[in-house]
């Protein structure tokens, strides 16, 4: 029996019930979690999650620092660990560019407020009560160690499963031997077709491989040459260059697409190299969420 990943999962507008019937769905089928990412309402979902399942772990992958005050968010997290009955992970982080200008936020120095945020979190919790594991989002080396010192976990999106060896030296001896949360949340698409699931794959990275700082992850990671040839083509005004750029050497270190068996190899082979929360973030070449989600399925039935 292939080892069940966790699935990343968004509240779409509109579909918000179908999205709550949709983790029964996943609980009922065997899969470890559902994990939020930063946008949409992440918290409040898990809040519903905790309340319409009793196995389903859940969580945020991540909660942006920057758009709720500490003991705001300290209240709700403790209320979701409890009503979940610890089932609840808290990812935090710090986000991207386009994301501060969306909340019309002006971040500071991602260590230290990061440090800062975790340090007020927990003083809250003489008020709110326990909280839940706190987990980092993290992509280049200062930050896993951050979140080696001060959390219960690290959570990567779209990280080089070649680079993630060196990744988890910076956690302790103990920590890579269990009990320390590690996640990576991998776009994922399944089509027997590998070339239209690259496609897909490519289209899904683009607006990542624009962003300063997976760029410097991925050049830490070993695709210097990709990077810097997209930076270029960025800078020339170019971007429908961008998906070209992206070699496939580099897409099947980041993503998992082509068939129901290579994706489920591709699940192995990332629990293999550290990663105990095998996010994954299902796409489609045939349709949107659920459709993605029907294939998923079938692929670890």
């Amino acid at each position: 029996m292939p080892r069940m990943p966790d699935i990343a999962l968004t509240a779409v507008p509109g579909r918000r019930r179908t999205t709550l019937e949709l983790t029964q769905e996943i609980e009922r089928r065997g899969f470890g979690g559902v994990y939020a990412p930063s946008f949409g309402d992440g918290m409040g979902l898990c809040e519903a999650v905790a309340l319409e399942t009793t196995t389903l772990r859940m969580g945020t992958s991540i909660a942006n620092i920057y758009t709720r005050l500490p003991a705001d968010y300290a209240a709700t997290a403790a209320l979701i660990h409890e009503l979940s009955d610890g089932r609840f992970t808290f990812g935090i982080g710090v986000s991207h560019g386009p994301m501060h200008q969306a909340y019309g936020v002006t971040p500071g120095k991602p260590l230290a407020d990061t440090r800062r945020f975790v340090e007020q979190l927990r003083a809250a919790a003489e008020r709110t009560g326990p909280l839940p594991p706190v987990v980092l989002a993290t992509l280049r080396h200062k930050m896993v160690a951050l979140s080696s010192e001060i959390a219960e976990g690290a959570v990567w999106a779209n990280a080089a499963r070649s680079h993630m060896a060196a990744s988890l030296r910076h956690l302790t001896p103990e920590q890579r031997a269990g009990g320390f949360y590690v996640g990576d949340m991998i776009p994922t698409c399944i089509d027997d077709d590998e070339e239209a699931a690259a496609t897909v794959m490519r289209r899904t990275l683009t607006g990542y491989v624009s962003l300063p700082n997976y760029q410097n992850y991925w050049i830490e990671a070993g695709y210097e040459e990709e990077m810097l040839a997209i930076r270029a083509a960025i800078a020339a005004g170019d971007q429908e260059r961008i998906p070209s750029l992206m070699s496939d050497r580099w897409l099947r270190d980041v993503t998992l697409f082509g068939s129901a068996r290579s994706v489920r190899d591709g699940v192995e082979a990332w629990h293999d190299a550290g990663v105990n929360s095998v996010i994954l973030v299902p796409s489609s070449t045939k349709g949107g969420q659920l459709k993605a989600f029907e294939e998923l399925f079938a692929a670890f039935a």
